[in-house]
Formats: structure tokens, C-alpha cells, sequence
């Protein structure tokens, strides 16, 4: 896990890149898994053959399989709130699948503050920009604008 920092240096670093993880293998057994729990079976993720037909030219990962690879790289690259109890997602303004990941690619997410404030409620809401690269690719996988809660 990234370091924590206290709340005013956090909130210091709106407006910088503030973190950018370790690459993180999507192989076709992440996929398939993927497949399993959401349901998806769609050929182009889970069928290598059929997949080769396609502009693509192999299996490719799903969509929200990138996404919710954003939680692991937040956890390597963000830097958190010291003395925060829990932090817990609260949404996405924006997502954009802008390219494919590739069975056996490596992907990691860079990360950009863009908001901290504090809401009625005390939680301390975050908004950060973050891009999944694909090692290799000068494309980004996605780009999303994604909000978290931190609670001190």
C-alpha cells in the first residue's frame, strides 16, 4: 500500500499526478475467472479461436474486468489519508473503454488528484482521474473519473 500522509498534505496534491502502480498480468486465466463470476461468456473474451477471426486478433479482457483492476492499483499507487477507518468507492462521473487488453498483457493505472473535499456528512470525498496503460501500447485501456470516501 502506497503511504499515508496527514489530510492537509493529501489535500495539497490536487492537481498532480500523485501515483502510478505496478503492472499487473491480464492472462486468460483472469479472464475466464472473470467470465465465471459475471456471467459473460461472450466468445470474444473466453473462445481463442474465435477470437483470432476478429480485429483483435486474440481473447481480450472485459471492460469492467480493467475497471475493477483500478481498486489494486489505487492500493500500490495512491497515497492514503493517515488515521483514515475505511474508504469505500461512491462512483464514477466517467469511464471510457478506449482500447482492448489483450490476453497477456500487462496493464497499471496512473493516477491524478483532482478533488478532495469534505462532506455534511464528515467523510473527506475524493476525485481522482485515473488511465489503465497497456505495457507496449500508447493507447490507454481506459480512462475514468472515479470517486472514493475516506472516512478519519
Amino acid at each position: 500500500m502506497a503511504k499515508a500522509v496527514p489530510l492537509d498534505d493529501y489535500r495539497a496534491l490536487v492537481g498532480t499526478e500523485v501515483g502510478v502502480s505496478d503492472w499487473i498480468l491480464v492472462d486468460q486465466a483472469k479472464i475466464d475467472a472473470f467470465a465465471e463470476v459475471t456471467g459473460d461468456h461472450q466468445f470474444i473474451h473466453v473462445n481463442p479461436e474465435l477470437a483470432k477471426q476478429t480485429p483483435f486478433g486474440t481473447t481480450i479482457a472485459h471492460g469492467y474486468l480493467t475497471l475493477s483492476l483500478c481498486s489494486v492499483f489505487a492500493y500500490g499507487a495512491m497515497p492514503g489519508i493517515a488515521g483514515a477507518r475505511m474508504g469505500v468507492n461512491y462512483g464514477l462521473n466517467k469511464v471510457r473503454f478506449m482500447a482492448p487488453v489483450k490476453s497477456g498483457s500487462r496493464v497499471r493505472g496512473r493516477f491524478a488528484l483532482v478533488d478532495v473535499t469534505q462532506r455534511p456528512d464528515g467523510a473527506w470525498q475524493t476525485t481522482s482521474n485515473v488511465t489503465v496503460e497497456v505495457e507496449g501500447e500508447t493507447k490507454p485501456a481506459l480512462a475514468a473519473e472515479w470517486i472514493t470516501l475516506t472516512y478519519v
